[in-house]
């Protein structure tokens, strides 16, 4: 049977393509969201491991926040990746936004990561 290729998964793979020509040995911030819930991480696709990570979900921000799908929560986790990154050493990235829109809480988590010092 084959693999349905919707809007989403085009978008999707038309992102990673990009990224994959200027990558240039640098981790990718990869972003994920559903409709609760916003995750985050540094990826370094030459090793193939996961050098950062946060999300709504975790104890920490779990307590403070009062959704995890909102604005407001993608930025605190957008702070809480660019502080990891910095422990890990790492300073630039490319952001990988997925298939999602650049706006709204991706907007929001991209900005708080530059505030914090990622540069991308």
């Amino acid at each position: 049977m084959a693999k349905t290729n919707n809007g989403f998964e085009r978008r999707r793979d038309r992102v990673r393509r990009s990224i994959k020509k200027v990558l240039n040995g640098r981790p990718r911030l990869s972003v994920h969201r559903s409709s609760k819930q916003i995750y985050a991480q540094i990826i370094d696709d030459a090793q193939g491991c996961t050098l950062a990570s946060a999300s709504t979900i975790e104890k920490d921000l779990r307590g403070t926040l009062k959704t995890g799908g909102n604005i407001s929560a993608a930025a605190e986790v957008g702070k809480l990746i660019a502080e990891r990154a910095k422990a890990a050493g790492v300073t630039k990235v490319v952001f990988d936004r997925g298939g999602y829109m650049y706006h709204g809480r991706v907007k929001a988590l991209a900005d708080a990561a530059r505030e914090g010092g990622l540069e991308f």
